[in-house]
């Protein structure tokens, strides 16, 4: 345990360190945010207000109209999201490569690659509605099957997005190499050894038990006005922490996909540590 925990806090050191050096990182997840928050508004508000969702919906297992809204609202949903995960991947590259990447930079990335986005999203949103149907159709046994081929979808596709900036490759090529890059290198001990998530596990806890204490202390103290502010520092705290995780995970994705390339470490990720991240199990 300890040494898991040992082996992701040296990663999480890595990709911190590109981070520090080009905090406009975080523009990407931010962005990305804002942009998801946009289009459920889009999708969702105008269904609801009118009535319609409901109806759509209130049959267990949907009308067929509702599964087309939800394959829209999937598709541009992952578009957005896989997006900006893949201008966050260009600048990350830029910056291994001794560039400094702006903004602009890692939105042009993803601007060349658009048609392959695309193409990557309407297969994403269609394997969330399959699991979604088959969780729906087949009750506990469905929500299991749904769980299980949903955690192997994640883990193949775990270096799609590297590859896709990084290759000419089409969106199919992109899920194949993906789970070929996994097989090739590590395998089936991604989630075992990996990491960022472990250690973010441990601050996100703290970070909750924090907001209670603080919370508790408001009650006690019977302050709306510390209450207020409590809440708006915790809400900021969590905004930045969901913000440096992610950013971390799209640094860490690149430096994880360059070494299965070409089997060579950076100046922040050095051979060593990215092997040890993955070690196969004797």
């Amino acid at each position: 345990m300890f040494e898991r925990f040992s082996r992701s806090w040296s990663l999480i050191k890595a990709s911190a360190s590109v981070l520090k050096a080009n905090p406009s990182l975080l523009l990407f997840p931010l962005v990305s945010a804002i942009a998801c928050i946009v289009v459920a508004a889009t999708f969702i508000l105008p269904a609801a207000t009118s009535g319609w969702l409901m109806h759509a919906f209130s049959d267990e297992r949907g009308s067929p109209l509702a599964y087309v809204w939800a394959f829209g609202f999937y598709t541009v949903q992952y578009f957005v999201i896989i997006f900006f995960n893949s201008a966050l991947v260009g600048a990350a590259s830029m910056h291994l490569d001794g560039k400094q990447a702006t903004l602009a930079d890692g939105l042009g990335i993803a601007k060349s690659k658009i048609g392959v986005i695309f193409g990557y999203a309407i297969i994403a949103a269609t394997v969330g509605m399959i699991l979604r149907m088959i969780e729906e159709r087949a009750g506990f046994v469905g929500k299991i099957v749904a769980g299980i081929f949903g955690a192997a979808w994640t883990i193949s596709q775990f270096m799609a997005v590297p590859v896709l900036v990084h290759r000419d490759v089409g969106p199919l090529d992109a899920v194949k190499e993906s789970a070929l890059l996994l097989k090739k290198t590590w395998g089936e001990n991604l989630i075992g050894n990996g990491g960022i998530g472990l250690v973010f596990a441990f601050i996100w806890s703290g970070l909750i038990f924090v907001a209670i204490v603080l919370g508790g202390s408001a009650v006690v103290a019977k302050s709306a006005a510390l209450g207020i502010t409590f809440g708006a520092l915790m809400l900021l705290a969590f905004v930045l922490l969901a913000l440096i995780q992610a950013a971390l995970q799209g640094i860490y994705s690149t430096a994880l996909y360059r070494y299965a390339e070409d089997g060579e470490g950076t100046a922040a990720f050095d051979r060593q540590t990215l092997e040890n991240a993955f070690r196969i199990k004797a």
